[in-house]
């Protein structure tokens, strides 16, 4: 499978990784993230293997600021191999005909903050997703901690709004699986304590799960989060396509 071009702009390239040096140095960076590995300082698991890992390199300074691995699948009757599959009940996507890809493992330097570090990773999956026709981008999206009584009003605003439509929507797998909370919310509140990977899926039409997951070995909870990229706002695909 051919990769995504290269994706330049400013002090960074946005490029899939091809060397095992690279893929380790992606690792190391998840583990800085995350917090978690084995004593070697990176973080890794079966699921490595089977992916393409993207990386964003700030040239000047020649370190890694950002990665995420994508899983690529023929369409849904291969999507019980991925990674959202070990916790979600995933069976009314069996039947989705086109190409889908799972994108995972997301995170960006704890010591950067430049908006440019995301818009460069969104522009070389944008160049995936046109160059391989994925019909559906997919993945778990995180938040910190493993309580989510203290996300209320983020929960709730996205049971309101942003529920996944019922033929596509993932069931209850995990004995970890906890609902979506129901009832008032803060609207301001439940924006401001969204994790931005998230609120890009939502920005671009994508929907939630109706229940979340408490991960414990990764000390979060997270959301099975999809969008079908034939539903992204026109508006929205140009300023994708920009950045690719």
């Amino acid at each position: 499978m051919d990769a995504a071009p290269n994706v330049e702009r400013g002090r960074y390239r946005a490029f899939i990784a091809e060397t095992e040096d690279l893929i380790a140095q992606a690792q190391s960076l998840r583990h800085r993230a995350f917090g978690l590995g084995s004593a070697d300082g990176l973080d890794r698991d079966s699921f490595d293997a089977t992916c393409r890992h993207f990386i964003v390199q700030d040239v000047e300074r020649g370190y890694i600021v950002c990665t995420y691995r994508v899983l690529h699948l023929m369409n849904g009757t291969e999507i019980d191999r991925s990674y959202s599959a070990q916790f979600y009940d995933v069976a009314r996507l069996h039947d989705y005909d086109q190409p889908m890809a799972e994108m995972g493992r997301f995170c960006i330097d704890p010591t950067v903050c430049d908006a440019d570090v995301l818009r460069m990773a969104w522009g070389a999956m944008t160049a995936y997703v046109d160059r391989h026709k994925v019909g559906m981008l997919f993945g778990c999206a995180s938040f910190r901690g493993t309580d989510p009584a203290n996300y209320h009003d983020t929960l709730a605003h996205l049971r309101m709004t942003s529920l996944a439509p019922e033929h596509h929507a993932p069931l209850i797998k995990s004995q970890n699986a906890v609902a979506l909370p129901k009832g008032d919310y803060d609207k301001s509140a439940a924006l401001r304590y969204m994790p931005p990977l998230l609120r890009t899926y939502l920005i671009m039409g994508g929907w939630v799960s109706d229940h979340a997951v408490i991960d414990i070995g990764m000390q979060t909870f997270h959301l099975f989060t999809a969008v079908e990229i034939a539903k992204i706002p026109v508006a929205r695909q140009r300023l994708l396509r920009a950045l690719a």
